[in-house]
């Protein structure tokens, strides 16, 4: 995506946001991360997009504009509005209990202590609804969490959607045969929520998941490299993904030449596409046109006003004690498949009341504010996305560089 306005044209500054181009390089001399790219786009308008660093260290490939990475749970974002064209379409409402479709769900258990080691239950108080998978309040968790004894249940059954042999609805009937971390409706937890929402986008459209996310919100949105897969001839431009070595710099985990990626696999609805700043700027664009975009429309503007609404209470930090997640807890909401600010002061950072955001494993983010007309796409492969904290650095660089 060429730059399509200068800075100044949209009431940035050209010499404040260069501030982010020293972080970057910064960032990647003192070996903490292999590369970093940032595309920054307000008022329509693409006026930031450089990178700097090695896509692929062992190769000595530097990092370019239409490089293609892992966006892990950044696929979130996308499913919740595969979910809710179907919810548009009529055939659910959010306070319907997902046993309409998946019945393996029905008489489900929570435990009693999440803490203790063994997994003693009571009956769940009500089933769980759309709504819940939607905002993570299903009660359901991650295997990766490794914080409670059903984290391990998880672990033990398999219930793992990244690279698994076993189909999507494999999967998720054998999470649904495992208490939940707490009654539906009354804690936020990290989950498998949005692979479930994957699961039922299949089951109500009778389409493969994967499918319906590709012609239906994909291709329409001329998202031309994001996929489950990377075609053979795009192989050379994926990039390698790294965790932190014992040294402190970039250890490899998986070869972006010779990765997994590259073959057929499940499609996750919570983590498993690839894509560029380009075409997650096409998704950022999308929704800040409360959805359409070059003439297709995909969502009413009432659907992603409600979706990037706070559905809890109250923040974060009020819906159950915090764990992982890839937002901070206080002073941050969450709608419908995006977190959501609700107090910048709370949360510590400059930021929008109303602003939207998520990110993913290997270190990639995204947020958009309405009202300031301004979106930003951070990509790099680094995991865990805990290393540092550098969505937080960069928010502070792109809202400084507003003058107007």
């Amino acid at each position: 995506m060429t730059l399509t306005a200068k800075p100044e044209d949209v009431g940035l500054s050209s010499e404040r946001l260069a501030r982010i181009d020293g972080w970057m390089r910064g960032l990647v001399a003192d070996g903490r991360l292999p590369f970093v790219q940032t595309m920054i786009m307000r008022r329509g308008e693409v006026v930031w997009h450089r990178q700097t660093g090695l896509a692929d260290i062992a190769r000595d490939k530097a990092i370019a504009p239409d490089t293609i990475v892992r966006i892990y749970s950044m696929t979130k974002p996308l499913t919740s509005v595969a979910i809710m064209m179907l919810y548009e379409e009529g055939r659910f409402q959010l306070d319907d209990p997902i046993t309409r479709f998946l019945p393996c769900f029905r008489n489900m258990c929570v435990v009693t202590d999440a803490g203790a080691d063994t997994l003693d239950t009571v009956p769940a108080e009500r089933e769980i609804t759309f709504r819940d998978l939607l905002t993570h309040t299903s009660g359901l968790t991650y295997d990766f969490m490794r914080a409670t004894a059903l984290d391990a249940h998880y672990r033990e059954k398999g219930v793992d959607f990244q690279g698994s042999a076993r189909s999507l609805g494999e999967v998720v009937e054998t999470a649904a045969t495992l208490p939940l971390l707490a009654q539906p409706g009354t804690q936020w937890n990290y989950s498998i929520a949005t692979d479930v929402l994957g699961h039922l986008v299949a089951v109500i459209s009778g389409q493969p998941f994967g499918d319906f996310l590709r012609e239906r919100v994909i291709v329409p949105l001329g998202m031309v490299d994001t996929d489950f897969v990377i075609a053979p001839d795009k192989v050379p431009r994926f990039a390698s993904n790294y965790t932190k070595g014992p040294d402190g710099r970039p250890k490899l985990l998986d070869d972006g030449q010779a990765s997994t990626y590259a073959a057929p696999r499940l499609a996750s609805g919570g983590g498993g596409l690839v894509s560029t700043a380009a075409d997650y700027m096409r998704f950022c664009r999308f929704m800040l046109n409360k959805g359409t975009l070059d003439g297709v429309r995909l969502l009413g503007r009432k659907t992603v006003e409600l979706m990037t609404t706070n559905h809890l209470p109250g923040d974060m930090a009020q819906m159950g004690q915090p764990r992982f997640s890839e937002s901070p807890y206080d002073g941050i909401g969450f709608g419908l498949g995006f977190s959501v600010m609700l107090e910048p002061a709370k949360a510590q950072i400059l930021g929008t009341p109303g602003e939207y955001a998520w990110g993913g494993a290997a270190s990639t983010a995204f947020w958009i504010d309405p009202a300031e007309d301004m979106a930003v796409v951070q990509l790099t492969q680094l995991m865990p996305s805990s290393t540092y904290p550098i969505r937080r650095e960069l928010r502070v660089l792109a809202y400084q560089a507003i003058v107007d």
